[in-house]
């Protein structure tokens, strides 16, 4: 109920900007470029959790980002979804590049990984998205082992699939934030000519507890077997290629266990993209 009434408060409801907080809309022009970023590009925690797929992100988790990213998932402003579903399908794009738009600029095999961080940073240190990133461009058979790496994808449409939010946290929200910008990224990938869809086939077996205030190691220990399938899961996915995807990445410790879940039903895990992954300060001296 409260998801109804905030889509119909969005509508007649004056709005500020959720990246700056000026008047004159729910996204003024300069906040929807920083959505754009410089390119999605591959990211990657410290430690890698065992069984993370090859990920990428299309914006550094700052600034307006940020901001939008709290407003969509926290406050409700549920007109965000387009535009932060605009920039996962660029993530999405550069995690299996395929028909349609081609990957995104700065996420080949020949970019330097974290560049349009590294322009904003001050003298003497690196701002990489993720920590740290990696060297490939993260195509379809580029996942890491156990998760499509060698195998040729399968046909059929590119299926996202969303790491499943708590009942209780959607339930408090209103809304699946993760799921919904994912509906609208597959939108923005069929509109060029991706075949995609977003099968609801994660669920949470087991009650875990809030991720906030934990470390990279009790995150995975309270995610580990936390995720499991529908009924008919590995039907649904079959159907093509997974991709998986969130609207943040911090530690990783969600996308493996996605990981692992996917895969032991049988799906074809390629990679994951999110809309954003935070920055952290490397000290080169």
């Amino acid at each position: 109920m409260r998801g109804w009434w905030q889509e119909i408060a969005d509508l007649v409801l004056p709005a500020d900007c959720a990246g700056c907080g000026r008047p004159g809309g729910a996204l003024c022009e300069r906040c929807r470029g920083a959505l754009c970023g410089s390119g999605a590009r591959r990211v990657e925690p410290s430690p890698v959790p065992p069984g993370l797929p090859v990920v990428h992100a299309a914006v550094d988790y700052v600034d307006e980002a940020r901001a939008v990213l709290l407003a969509h998932k926290e406050r409700g402003a549920l007109r965000l979804a387009r535009p932060l579903g605009e920039a996962l399908a660029r993530a999405v794009r550069a995690a299996c590049p395929g028909p349609g738009p081609g990957p995104e600029p700065g996420s080949g095999p020949d970019s330097e990984p974290g560049a349009g961080s590294r322009r904003r940073a001050g003298a003497g240190s690196d701002r990489v998205s993720g920590v740290r990133a990696g060297t490939g461009s993260g195509a379809c058979d580029g996942a890491r082992p156990g998760y499509g790496s060698g195998a040729r994808p399968r046909g059929g449409p590119l299926l996202l699939v969303p790491v499943p939010s708590a009942r209780r946290a959607v339930g408090a929200r209103g809304h699946d934030p993760a799921r919904r910008i994912a509906l609208a990224a597959a939108g923005v990938l069929r509109g060029g000519g991706r075949p995609a869809r977003v099968p609801a086939v994660l669920r949470q077996r087991r009650r875990v507890s809030d991720q906030s205030g934990l470390d990279a190691r009790q995150r995975r220990a309270n995610v580990t077997g936390a995720l499991g399938t529908v009924p008919g899961g590995g039907r649904l996915l079959a159907a093509g290629p997974v991709v998986l995807v969130d609207d943040l990445m911090t530690t990783g410790a969600s996308l493996a266990e996605a990981a692992r879940a996917v895969t032991a039903a049988g799906g074809l895990v390629v990679g994951a993209a999110v809309v954003a992954a935070p920055l952290m300060r490397i000290n080169r001296n």
